[in-house]
């Protein structure tokens, strides 16, 4: 109470001031008070707007030099090359609409600016110069939508014989689970009723009487992939609304309570040559030299080494940054190996009986 007291006695004295300020103005004789702005200041006005020009892209080539390298490196997938693509297309139409109307409104400023015995002139309307940047923007967008429509045709075309790895991705507050389609590649059926069965090691609830569950893997810490391999995700929510967000592949897809959804893509780039690119290298150690400076001032930190992440890109709640799951993308014959070490759910029920 005392601060709100202390802020609107603050705005008084302000405004106390303000109204002092005015009328000792208006006392001054023979002191030109005019409101209407002169030449003079209508000139340093449109050097002012050109000044702002090029503060505005000076600004812009700054950050591009100081914060580009923490942008995302090459894409490990597939179609991550086609989604790039449509992303610096768009980007590259964006700039250049960008500098060419912002370069032509602050030279207007500039040009047409206010000078005392000049006249504005009334101009009613040009049909030639309507249709031109009417039908410009038209086509440049239609052109821009359906390219994006095509890209996004081939990026969600999940064909079944290409005999992918089916894989289910599990959301819930605030972590993620996965599961495998085991030997039939075949998700068992589940539902959140079920979670409880077998004194809660059910965690993703899967129907124990459909026997295309019986050989499907749960995986709670890491989720392996194998290289040039087609992965279909099947996605489930437990609790709110997820997404499932995998940037190095430019993957990403809403998991919905309800409902299943799916995304599919091939990894290129397994995490081990990943590890070997010179600019993941660079921010590798770019991370841990700021993470040794947080230690000198008694942070514990350990060292940063790179790793795929499936992430959750909705705020589904306090613990949301941290909803996260390490990926591992390898060769055929380490995620084989990986596979056959892993317990089946099968094995986990008959354990259970026992």
């Amino acid at each position: 109470m005392t601060a709100l007291l202390t802020i609107i006695v603050l705005i008084l004295v302000a405004i106390a001031v303000w109204q002092m300020t005015k009328i000792f103005e208006f006392s001054q004789i023979g002191v030109e008070n005019a409101q209407v702005a002169n030449d003079k200041d209508n000139k340093l006005n449109g050097y002012l707007m050109f000044a702002f020009l090029g503060f505005l892209y000076l600004l812009t080539i700054y950050c591009l030099a100081k914060w580009g390298r923490v942008l995302l490196p090459e894409a490990s997938s597939a179609h991550g090359k086609d989604y790039d693509t449509l992303m610096m297309v768009s980007m590259v139409l964006i700039f250049i609409v960008q500098a060419i109307t912002q370069t032509l409104l602050h030279y207007f400023a500039f040009k047409y600016k206010g000078e005392k015995g000049k006249k504005a002139l009334f101009y009613a309307d040009n049909d030639k110069l309507e249709f031109i940047w009417t039908i410009i923007p038209v086509i440049t967008l239609a052109g821009l939508i359906l390219y994006g429509l095509y890209t996004w045709t081939t990026i969600m075309d999940i064909n079944e014989e290409d005999d992918p790895i089916v894989i289910e991705l599990y959301a819930q507050q605030f972590n993620w689970k996965a599961r495998y389609a085991g030997d039939d590649n075949v998700l068992g059926d589940a539902n959140v009723r079920f979670l409880s069965d077998f004194d809660g090691q059910n965690v993703l609830g899967i129907d124990s009487s459909d026997p295309n569950g019986m050989d499907d893997i749960i995986s709670t810490t890491e989720l392996h992939l194998p290289v040039n391999r087609k992965v279909v995700f099947k996605m489930r929510s437990q609790d709110v609304l997820h997404s499932a967000y995998m940037p190095h592949f430019r993957a990403q897809m809403n998991c919905v309570p309800g409902m299943i959804t799916q995304f599919s893509f091939t990894p290129t780039v397994t995490t081990e040559e990943m590890r070997q690119k010179p600019e993941i290298q660079e921010k590798v150690k770019h991370i841990n030299e700021l993470r040794a400076e947080r230690r000198k001032k008694g942070e514990d930190l350990e060292n940063w080494e790179f790793d795929y992440l499936l992430l959750c890109n909705k705020i589904c709640g306090t613990s949301h940054f941290n909803m996260q799951m390490k990926i591992i993308v390898e060769s055929e014959e380490e995620f084989n190996t990986w596979i056959k070490e892993q317990q089946t759910f099968g094995q986990m029920v008959a354990g259970n009986e026992n």
